[in-house]
């Protein structure tokens, strides 16, 4: 098989994954659901991807890739003070959350039933949370940093404060648009983190 043939079933698998996870199809999302709308063998699924946990965390990468993470965050990471990368993280982070809400919600929602899903979950939150730290700590290298918490308390309530469940209680639920919203988080991150 040709490297572009691997790549091309490659990306079938995971953008059937992605499709079926976004349908809210939760614990329905099994490795022969995922081949059938792939138009592949369950085995070729698994030549791909050994383990279900493999294959949902290589879906949610394979979201951030099309839907360029890297350069979302760009802002961020070239910032030159702690305020402004804690601020464009938000935007990102926040503006990003309702592109991926479908995957995230299938996956919060199978988690405590299904260790794949966990597991690719799992690994989402590490990834928001490295975001999290690294703003976190610009703001001490800066001096900026309340000195009412300490690195890792300021990054578990950001962290926090950016969970899905949070936008989805203040823009579902409440009714929140996503600019107020955005607007809201920064505002009271700053009050809260920064000195």
């Amino acid at each position: 098989m040709m490297s572009s043939d691997i790549n091309e079933t490659r990306n079938r698998i995971l953008n059937a994954a992605w499709m079926l996870l976004e349908a809210g199809q939760g614990n329905g999302v099994r490795m022969s659901d995922i081949a059938k709308t792939a138009g592949i063998s369950r085995q070729a699924v698994y030549l791909h991807f050994p383990t279900r946990a493999e294959l949902l965390i290589a879906t949610t990468r394979h979201l951030d890739e099309i839907k360029n993470v890297d350069e979302r965050l760009m802002a961020s990471r070239n910032a030159t003070t702690g305020v402004e990368r804690l601020e464009a993280f938000i935007e990102a982070w926040g503006n990003y959350i309702p592109e991926i809400h479908g995957v995230a919600k299938a996956l919060i929602a199978m988690q405590d039933t299904d260790e794949a899903a966990r597991q690719a979950w799992d690994d989402r939150l590490a990834a928001i949370r490295d975001g999290c730290e690294a703003a976190v700590k610009a703001l001490k290298k800066d001096g900026t940093l309340s000195p009412d918490h300490s690195v890792k308390e300021a990054t578990d309530i950001l962290w926090s404060q950016l969970s899905v469940q949070i936008w989805e209680q203040l823009t579902r639920e409440c009714g929140w648009s996503q600019r107020h919203y955005i607007k809201t988080i920064k505002t009271l991150t700053l009050k809260t983190l920064v000195a």
